[in-house]
């Protein structure tokens, strides 16, 4: 059995190549078995970045074999939830269908028997306008601002509980609750709303499949899941200030806590494992960890395991712990 780099008591994080780790004992050992596996792997991005990226025909091949091992590794009602961007075509302001046949051919891949249940949109006005030369310099694209985020699963039914992520009312909606009327009956779409359909408090209303990192129009308060009360751009955190007091540059690429939040808290219950293969900095198992989840972390370069034993030195889980 492979031995972790490092590990807590609920989760272990691995340095090497996760194919190669999934392939053998560790991933017999998880063999259905993970309920999540949650991840941000590397993008279709046009050149190499320092945290390693294939290109092209090489990337949808390599994208398409992870199909069968995350497959083998589920539970029957298990989920894969994987975060990609886009991608265009090198030198030209046209966008690249290559991320859409990597998941098109990782949906169909025949021995994996998945099926894709929802696209998510996670959107975020503070990304740096790209791709540069179109965005900002030739001025003829607008800013690509967002990720994809697709769930998959192996049945029609996998293990999912919306009431677990409710966002918080709105006041036009608090507003209702308390004056205990509204405005009911046909609406010119033909649909009837009855008189007292809407009068029940549940806590909360259904999360969209839209994330607003920020609100997108600037009148609205922000009504994130609650699932994202751990902040996801807060530049004064504490893996932010270890990294500056330490001087480690961190990892470029890294997963919203809030996003690792929801969809743990929508698919998972507690003591339930969650995996990541691409894992960097270990954003997955540092909210796994804080939500009373098993976790798995693989990732293949050394240099980011000293950030990922930052997340987990974070005084908020022994919090969460008492």
């Amino acid at each position: 059995m492979p031995k972790p780099d490092h590990a807590s008591s609920l989760g272990e994080y691995h340095i090497g190549d996760s194919i190669r780790l999934l392939n053998g004992k560790l991933g017999r050992r998880l063999s259905g078995k993970v309920q999540l596996i949650l991840t941000s792997p590397p993008f279709p991005l046009n050149n190499k970045k320092s945290y390693g990226n294939l290109t092209g025909e090489l990337y949808r091949d390599w994208f398409v074999s992870l199909a069968d091992i995350f497959a083998e590794l589920l539970t029957p009602d298990g989920s894969i939830v994987i975060e990609l961007g886009n991608s265009w075509i090198p030198g030209r302001p046209v966008q690249s269908l290559l991320h859409l046949e990597s998941l098109i051919g990782f949906v169909n891949a025949p021995n994996a028997d998945l099926r894709l249940c929802q696209q998510f949109i996670c959107y975020n006005p503070a990304r740096i306008p790209s791709p540069a030369q179109w965005v900002t310099i030739q001025r003829i694209r607008a800013t690509d601002s967002y990720t994809n985020v697709w769930w998959i699963a192996k049945s029609d039914n996998p293990k999912a509980d919306n009431t677990k992520v409710l966002r918080p009312y709105s006041k036009s909606m608090k507003s209702l609750l308390r004056r205990r009327s509204y405005n009911s009956g046909r609406r010119p779409s033909e649909h009837i709303i009855s008189a007292d359909g809407f009068l029940t408090d549940h806590g909360g209303s259904i999360p969209h499949n839209v994330f607003e990192m920020e609100p997108i129009a600037g009148t609205d308060d922000t009504r994130l899941p609650n699932a994202f009360r751990i902040a996801n751009t807060n530049s004064n955190d504490y893996f932010t200030r270890m990294c500056r007091e330490k001087g480690i540059a961190p990892h470029p690429a890294r997963m919203p806590p809030g996003l690792a939040s929801f969809f743990i808290q929508f698919l998972t219950d507690p003591g339930d494992i969650v995996l990541d293969p691409f894992s960097g900095s270990n954003t997955t198992g540092y909210v796994a960890e804080l939500l009373n989840r098993k976790w798995v972390s693989i990732e293949k370069l050394q240099r980011y395991s000293e950030q990922a034993r930052i997340r987990l030195e974070d005084p908020m889980l022994a919090k969460a712990q008492e």
